[in-house]
């Protein structure tokens, strides 16, 4: 088999030899792909040693740029205390949905038998575990994300695989449990199985909220080809998925359970967002949370009214990873929050949707310029220490250490407006590609939609521009 057929079978382009010849081209990527996640995830490890070796203390940990959830959280919601998340009583319950929770009680039980007596070290066995369960699902994503691909089933997988945010941010928090179960829900649909997709989608959002707005680019779609069978089925999943999990934990616990989306209310302006820059520069707007959130939710909206429109007047329908990854990009940047760690959201998606490198490579920069400050922030915060500025910066990183009194606001902000810009400059090139489908790379090798399962290649039912042209005399 050439090198050719074997991208389109591991991506099950329409030019594959078929089921088997498609099987047997992801099959040969497997290796590649597996061992390519293997050695980014050990590296991702080698960058945690510093904190590990001492003891996660913060100032040690974001001098380094080392910093996880993971660890802390293992003492500060009770699971050192062999308390059960939701159905225990702890002071500060965890603020995650329930399957994130669930992974954490999955890693606090054995934890506490391998750890022994040592509260510390059932800490450290805490996050091993967790990165183990961490790097399984750094596995699955890379895969999925193969696998539907289509022609570009190689580059993408190992755009994924081999990306520094995937290195420098899998084992900040649970977030790759909630990344991995949509890129499978992703492969579901493209495998034409809508119900299962939903399931799929639907223990994402019990992992985490974001998944949720995905929903909405798969109406977007199946309303433009008539799949509204196709979407009903997605649709029910998801709720289904969702209730089973959910459910359970609600009539057990619901204040604890309830905590998730009270806090997320109740939360103030936090690093990373463009509101925080707003405020440092004067908004002061943005100190009422419910204005905040008023502003945030419009923005949103605004944004996914505009998505909305681009889809239903394309001159051809968009692939659907187009749109996930436009939603998604529209949602972070109207959000009031924004981790270092919410790269691994995007990720799958920007390379399904936009599978070229320069564009690609320049974003992951600006990642990684953000990934260092925010840390370096925190460093002149905890020193008490305004930080210092640009060339004092540049000159410890050429170097090769960290600023030891930290970064300023002003680098900071360039860091910040660096993560930003190149996020809006990807979804700028993404609407270029779908207005001009000439220049989507994914297109013009001959494809349609890989990802889009009963999208691909379908007839359009609903398009707003042909419904407002005017009719002839």
């Amino acid at each position: 088999m050439s090198e050719s057929q074997l991208i389109d079978g591991a991506g099950g382009a329409a030019s594959s030899p078929g089921p088997a010849g498609v099987r047997t081209g992801f099959r040969q990527l497997l290796p590649l792909l597996v061992s390519t996640t293997a050695v980014v995830s050990v590296l991702g490890y080698l960058q945690k040693l510093p904190c590990k070796q001492a003891g996660f203390d913060f100032i040690p940990t974001v001098r380094n740029a080392c910093y996880t959830d993971v660890y802390p959280l293992y003492f500060g919601r009770g699971l050192a205390d062999g308390k059960i998340p939701y159905l225990d009583k702890i002071p500060e319950p965890v603020e995650y949905p329930v399957l994130t929770g669930g992974l954490m009680q999955a890693a606090a039980t054995p934890a506490r038998w391998l750890g022994g007596d040592a509260v510390t070290s059932r800490g450290m066995w805490f996050f091993n575990l967790t990165a183990v369960a961490l790097v399984l699902c750094a596995v699955v994503t890379v895969l999925a994300t193969a696998l539907v691909a289509g022609g570009q089933g190689r580059r993408a997988g190992l755009m994924v695989a081999a990306s520094p945010a995937l290195l420098l941010t899998a084992y900040i928090n649970w977030d790759l449990l909630a990344v991995a179960l949509s890129a499978l829900a992703l492969a579901a649909w493209a495998r034409r199985r809508p119900g299962l997709a939903g399931g799929l989608l639907g223990l994402a959002i019990a992992a985490k909220f974001y998944p949720l707005i995905l929903l909405g680019p798969f109406f977007l779609l199946c309303l433009r080809a008539g799949k509204w069978r196709e979407f009903g089925r997605l649709l029910a999943g998801t709720v289904v998925a969702w209730l089973v999990v959910n459910v359970p934990i609600m009539l057990a616990a619901w204040g604890s359970w309830s905590r998730f989306y009270t806090f997320n209310q109740k939360r103030p302006v936090d690093w990373g967002s463009i509101f925080f820059f707003a405020e440092r520069k004067g908004l002061s707007s943005v100190d009422d949370i419910p204005t905040l959130n008023l502003m945030g939710e419009v923005g949103f909206a605004v944004l996914a009214l505009a998505i909305a429109l681009l889809v239903l007047l394309a001159p051809r329908r968009p692939r659907l990873p187009q749109v996930l990854f436009l939603v998604l990009a529209a949602f972070l940047l109207t959000n009031k929050v924004w981790s270092p760690q919410y790269v691994l959201w995007l990720l799958p998606l920007v390379v399904l949707a936009r599978p070229k490198l320069p564009a690609f490579l320049l974003w992951q920069a600006g990642e990684i310029i953000y990934f260092f400050g925010i840390w370096w922030y925190l460093l002149a915060g905890a020193k008490e220490h305004p930080g210092v500025g640009l060339s004092a910066t540049l000159s410890a990183v050429f170097s090769g250490h960290a600023p030891a009194a930290g970064i300023n606001d002003g680098v900071y902000y360039i860091a910040l407006l660096a993560r930003f810009l190149t996020v809006l400059l990807l979804a700028a090139l993404v609407v270029v590609d779908i207005l001009m489908p000439r220049l989507d790379i994914v297109r013009a090798a001959g494809a349609d939609d890989p990802a889009g399962g009963v999208l691909d290649d379908a007839e359009d039912r609903f398009v707003l521009s042909r419904r407002m042209a005017p009719r002839p005399a």
